[in-house]
């Protein structure tokens, strides 16, 4: 039998749930299920009942799709609220044997979660073990089998505020569905679009979200530094609410339709036609002022992911350079201005290795949800609550036409 997985992304400007099964080291979506987000700002809750109704509308049409009631999902945590540490433990090795188990490694990990100092009102949501030493021998990956006395292991440690994370676990009560776990977005991402030679190597992925980036690098395998930064998709379109004097949903289908940080790809005397506030009229505006506004954020943008990776110690040990995912990535000369700026190789991630539902989640703003599945499937150790209760089919068909009219309107 298929283990099955379910995943809820919750973004600042949608809401993603999947529903995957896994056969062997096939991974078959199965259902999806897409809403605009409400209630959300820069990933965090603003208004409870508003982002719950929203995640209940995503799951119902994940249920509808895939055939399968959704108990339980992994759901993906980000905000400002995020930060990290990291710290160290250390055990002795007292069988007679002195071979190291999976019990001495999760008692080693167990001594670093309670020894780093967490302020009262924040709460550890992940600690991933970097490296370890074995007697003082150092990067030891995997000690399990090994013969010694002390284990000592660098671990990266991330925290959220219990407020916040309160909140959205909150959200998921009130629509039915028990968090099974939290993961951090960046790191849910990576899972989808990093290969393991780049994270052995030394990459940085980069998630741009409607209300936040996310920031992960890796070496030796493992994640080593992680940031939020607190500028994502949704600055982009108001700046071109601003600057163009538009409605937001105009100033969306611009950027997404048309929009480059190239500014001078079109010609100087080029125009759009963009709605009007108040009267629904339309007026015709310089496409190359559109472009121009759009190179200024995204230039802010790229210049906050390269102080973040200069303050991780390992902007110039990045080989497999920076991997881009996330709805803006698209954008249409991003990734040249990203290389410019960070004079690295640059990439677009995208979610590879799936069947089934593909034409819906293999886009980069739907990354973070294919890789929560995949986080499921590699951590957890165990599918998720789903069963299977029959659906009418009039359902599946509505919510099959929501998933083509979000294929062509992507909202992060």
């Amino acid at each position: 039998m298929p283990e099955i997985y379910a995943a809820i992304d919750i973004g600042t400007t949608k809401v993603c749930t999947l529903v995957a099964q896994y056969e062997g080291h096939e991974l078959e979506v199965i259902g999806v299920g897409i809403a605009p987000a409400h209630g959300m700002q820069k990933g965090m809750v603003v208004n409870i009942d508003e982002a719950a109704d929203a995640i209940r509308t995503s799951v119902q049409r994940a249920e509808r799709t895939s055939g399968r009631r959704i108990g339980s999902a992994l759901v993906g945590i980000t905000g400002t609220h995020i930060t990290s540490v990291t710290n160290t433990g250390s055990i002795t090795i007292t069988r007679p044997d002195r071979i190291i188990s999976d019990e001495d490694l999760d008692r080693v990990i167990e001594t670093a979660r309670t020894t780093v100092a967490i302020p009262a009102n924040r709460e550890i949501i992940h600690v991933i073990p970097r490296s370890f030493t074995l007697d003082g021998q150092d990067n030891i990956q995997n000690p399990v089998g090994l013969h010694g006395f002390r284990l000592d292991v660098e671990a990266h440690i991330i925290t959220g505020a219990i407020s916040s994370i309160q909140n959205l676990t909150k959200c998921l009560d009130q629509v039915g569905v028990r968090v099974e776990n939290l993961v951090l977005e960046p790191l849910a991402s990576g899972e989808a679009v990093l290969s393991v030679d780049e994270k052995e190597a030394g990459v940085a992925l980069v998630d741009i979200g409607g209300g936040t980036t996310d920031v992960a690098v890796y070496a030796n395998g493992s994640v080593c530094y992680t940031a939020v930064i607190p500028v994502g998709g949704n600055q982009f379109t108001q700046d071109l609410v601003i600057g163009l004097r538009t409605p937001q949903v105009a100033a969306e289908d611009a950027k997404i339709r048309l929009g480059s940080v190239e500014a001078a790809s079109v010609p100087a005397d080029d125009t759009i036609e963009l709605s009007v506030f108040g009267h629904g009229e339309k007026r015709q505006v310089p496409h190359r002022l559109m472009n121009e506004i759009l190179r200024a954020r995204a230039l802010e943008l790229v210049e906050l992911v390269r102080e973040a990776l200069v303050r991780s110690g390992h902007h110039a040990l990045l080989p497999a350079g920076v991997v881009f995912t996330g709805g803006c990535a698209n954008l249409q000369g991003f990734l040249d201005l990203a290389e410019d700026v960070l004079q690295a190789p640059v990439r677009l991630g995208m979610p590879e290795g799936i069947t089934g539902l593909t034409d819906t989640v293999t886009g980069p703003a739907y990354a973070t949800a294919v890789g929560l599945v995949r986080w499921g499937q590699r951590f957890e150790g165990a599918a998720t609550e789903t069963e299977a209760p029959g659906f009418d089919l009039a359902g599946m068909f509505r919510n099959l036409l929501d998933m083509m009219k979000a294929r062509f309107t992507d909202l992060r």
